[in-house]
């Protein structure tokens, strides 16, 4: 081995030692931003992207600025920035880069606005695509309509919100395509900039997006009139470039396909196989069941016992047994639904996100902004997926210890205990209600469990607290 040969690990490994050199921590020291830069798909606007460290996850997430020197136009806007972030913190989906957390940063001659975004170390969509084409490869149909799908399951979130959420950048950088085939689009927040902050805050935002290399992406319309919903759709034909792509680039933004309806295109649509549906079920569920219930059932299951069968009229039946199921690709197919690789396209969501107006804080008064506040608690965007709960009666203290274990989507396990007096009628802090909500105003569950968990509380309480017959 040369001497330059046996030196590079050591100058690799001080490398990385000064890479991970934490530069700055959020507010609450949650997030810590290191020194090493990533490109995240290219995404216009962001002077500073650095990788950063969730320290209460262990996950690594990406840490984006934005700087803006007029300090004084951007004060006069504060307000309308924090409303927009409220509005994208709270957007949850699986085909989504989700936006953890934001805050604002001003100092004394400028200003910044920080926020944490999901890192995704996978290809965009136009590497894949240059990728492909190098290697003289067709594109696989079956993929491609997975991948399509999968945006326009997006695309419908964002667009059923109350008020809608306009991508407004969908390029082939800011879709990214995962090695399992799951699909995530990324700078969901910058139409938010682009087009609702205010000239005299010279956003930089506005200038990246009207690159001549992206405007192909952008229909006729831009620039002429506000945009609406139907600009991601010209985007998404022009990403898709495929059967539907002349309904997606009408010049008549009213007469553009919707995303939903896109979904029922007869290039996409599918009748949902009864698997896909019992999968969807099952996970929506999983909090009602243990942890390992998969492996446990197909333990006690006789292998030789009829799963299925099909009875023709004079034709033997066709049967399938337990025995020709791989227990481990549906353990696989299950996991890729709730990553989200198999959305229901074909649902209308129950009900559509309602996203904050304004916020929910009154604006602060300048003779107390120098007063010290209590940082407030993070917003937990993961969702349960599985819970239990075991109720004691501690005789000496004559009242109930209630434990509970909670588990979030990414496996992580959250145990939680306290102490019920046994008195009736039950007070307000101590109903499954009041419990459920408070979970959610301390960080511990999602909002959209509080009423899930709040039903799977009363039947604890029912049960524990009844007399016995």
């Amino acid at each position: 081995m040369s001497g330059l040969e046996a030196a590079l690990p050591a100058e690799k490994e001080e490398e990385s030692e000064e890479e991970s050199e934490v530069l700055e921590e959020s507010p609450c020291g949650r997030w810590q931003k290191r020194r090493e830069q990533v490109n995240q798909g290219n995404m216009p606007g962001i002077q500073s992207t650095f990788l950063a460290m969730d320290t209460e996850e262990g996950v690594e997430v990406v840490w984006n600025e934005l700087h803006f020197t007029d300090k004084k136009a951007f004060k006069a806007h504060e307000e309308k920035i924090n409303t927009m972030f409220e509005q994208l913190v709270v957007v949850d989906h699986p085909n989504i880069v989700k936006l953890h957390k934001y805050w604002l940063d001003v100092k004394d001659s400028k200003a910044r606005v920080i926020f944490i975004t999901e890192y995704v170390s996978s290809g965009s969509l136009k590497q894949f695509l240059k990728k492909t084409k190098k290697n003289h490869k067709a594109m696989n149909a079956r993929a491609w309509k997975r991948w399509c799908t999968q945006i326009l399951s997006a695309l419908s979130f964002l667009h059923s919100c109350d008020p809608p959420i306009i991508h407004g950048n969908l390029t082939s950088d800011t879709i990214f395509i995962q090695h399992n085939g799951l699909i995530k689009i990324g700078s969901v927040w910058h139409r938010v900039f682009a087009n609702a902050i205010p000239d005299d805050l010279r956003s930089p935002i506005r200038i990246e997006r009207e690159e001549q290399r992206n405007l192909h992406f952008f229909p006729p319309e831009y620039g002429h009139v506000a945009d609406g919903t139907a600009v991601d759709i010209f985007s998404f034909g022009m990403c898709a470039l495929e059967d539907f792509i002349l309904g997606c680039l009408l010049l008549n933004p009213d007469k553009r396909p919707t995303a939903h309806n896109l979904l029922f295109h007869q290039v996409l649509f599918e009748v949902h196989s009864l698997k896909l549906l019992a999968a969807h079920c099952f996970i929506s569920h999983q909090y009602l069941m243990p942890e390992n219930v998969v492996e446990e059932k197909t333990k006690e299951l006789d292998l030789n016992m009829v799963m299925a069968e099909i009875r023709r009229e004079g034709l033997p039946a066709v049967q399938w047994r337990y025995s020709e199921v791989s227990f481990l690709e549906l353990d696989k197919f299950l996991e890729d639904v709730r990553n989200g690789i198999y959305p229901l396209m074909n649902f209308a969501a129950t009900r559509p996100l309602l996203l904050p107006r304004a916020l929910s804080q009154p604006q602060e008064d300048p003779q107390k902004a120098k007063t010290p506040t209590p940082e407030p608690f993070d917003v937990e965007t993961r969702k349960v997926v599985q819970m239990q709960c075991s109720m004691e009666m501690n005789e000496e203290k004559a009242q109930w210890h209630l434990t509970l274990l909670l588990t979030l989507e990414d496996k992580l396990h959250r145990q939680l205990s306290y102490d019920l007096l046994p008195i009736k009628p039950v007070s307000a802090a101590d109903s499954s209600k009041g419990l459920a909500s408070e979970l959610v105003h301390y960080g511990f569950i999602h909002e959209d469990d509080c009423e899930m968990l709040a039903n799977f509380l009363e039947n604890a309480f029912h049960k524990h607290r009844s007399p016995p017959l």
